[in-house]
């Protein structure tokens, strides 16, 4: 069944990055979290979601503007280290409280109520179109860069914030598209090799355990990528974006509270 799920979720979360506020990582993140510990699932989000970035990076990755990828990514890679160094911290915390509910046992933990609370935050940025539409000079493209980083390093979610400050840049459509892809190719370097050195080795038999699943998911996800370059770029989603963002928040919330 996670199979299924995750794998669909992937193909449907990629196709929709090209034309819609959600990135991969954000819709993606939260379903495995359904299956997984929240730091694993954070960790196989990253493969897959760098592997998908390397894909799309082959599609429309040639326009990518050299002096913002310096002012603005080099700043987010910087605090993509350190974000992803605070998840793998935050991971070993102990346990703030359990419950009983409907029967089960349920525990608050330091990670499942930061992730789920960014997951909120982020799914109502997304949702709001004054904020999600939202342009920051690009004067403070350096202080973009480093937050965006920050929270790409953290939980994975990025695109919104990264959007917010590169859309002033004075980029076409292709160098915006093509620089985002090369930003965000960036951090996940970044973070996954924190992750490695952390997460990863601390769960290496879990994470070995998830290949098939990671390698079935990255496939799925570049199917994904390919028919929403391909075949849905006149396709506007406003009302499935607004479901996605419900679902997230009800989910963000599930999470923080020890429900997931």
């Amino acid at each position: 069944m996670e199979y299924l799920i995750v794998c669909t979720v992937a193909l449907l979360a990629s196709g929709l990055t090209f034309f819609s506020g959600f990135g991969l990582g954000t819709i993606l993140m939260p379903v495995l979290a359904l299956f997984f510990p929240v730091t694993i699932a954070i960790a196989a989000t990253a493969i897959v979601h760098f592997a998908n970035n390397l894909f799309k990076l082959a599609l429309v990755g040639r326009s990518a503007n050299r002096d913002v990828l310096i002012r603005f990514g080099v700043p987010a890679v910087v605090a993509a280290l350190i974000g992803a160094w605070l998840l793998s911290y935050a991971s070993v915390l102990p346990v703030i409280t359990k419950y009983q509910f409907w029967g089960k046992a349920h525990e608050v933990t330091v990670i499942k109520l930061i992730i789920g609370i960014i997951i909120v935050v982020f799914s109502c940025l997304e949702l709001i179109p004054r904020i999600a539409n939202m342009a920051i000079d690009k004067k403070y493209m350096p202080w973009g860069g480093l937050l965006s980083g920050f929270f790409g390093g953290l939980s994975g979610n990025q695109g919104a914030l990264r959007s917010m400050f590169l859309i002033k840049a004075g980029l076409d459509k292709e160098e915006f598209i093509s620089t985002g892809v090369v930003t965000a190719v960036m951090v996940d370097i970044a973070r996954l090799l924190v992750y490695g050195i952390g997460i990863v080795t601390v769960q290496f038999q879990v994470v070995s355990d998830m290949k098939w699943l990671i390698l079935a998911a990255t496939v799925s996800a570049f199917a994904g990528a390919f028919l929403g370059r391909e075949l849905l770029k006149k396709i506007t989603l406003r009302t499935v974006q607004a479901v996605v963002g419900v679902m997230l928040i009800l989910l963000g919330v599930a999470l923080s509270i020890g429900l997931v």
